[in-house]
């Protein structure tokens, strides 16, 4: 049972930190000028509105996750699926290992977060 409650702990933890963390790169997708430079870079400046609409709404589903396991495993499994393309992004652009970190740190989170929320649903 001890290790249980670390596990639940850790999901907790990492849902907060997730869901804090993609509501304000949503906000910030949506009126950073940094950020309409990254994806005018990427060639992808079309999708910088929808890209940070998708951002917030992950992130409150994965707060959501925190009350309801399965809404919080989607929207973790969307944000996995989101910064998978960003890592594909960056390698295409032939960004830095260091450039991309972020990105690669979100997908193991997230993906684990999907695991997490479907085995607890």
């Amino acid at each position: 049972m001890r290790g249980l409650s670390r596990m639940n702990l850790l999901y907790q933890g990492l849902s907060i930190l997730t869901g804090v963390g993609f509501i304000y790169y949503g906000i910030s997708c949506l009126v950073s000028p940094t950020m309409r430079q990254e994806f005018e870079r990427f060639g992808a400046a079309q999708y910088r509105v929808l890209t940070g609409i998708l951002e917030i709404l992950g992130g409150l589903g994965v707060l959501l996750g925190l009350f309801v396991p399965l809404i919080g495993a989607l929207a973790a499994a969307g944000i996995a699926l989101l910064m998978i393309m960003v890592v594909v992004q960056r390698i295409m652009q032939r960004d830095s290992l260091l450039q991309m970190a972020q990105a690669l740190i979100f997908t193991m989170i997230a993906s684990w977060l999907t695991v997490f929320g479907v085995l607890n649903w």
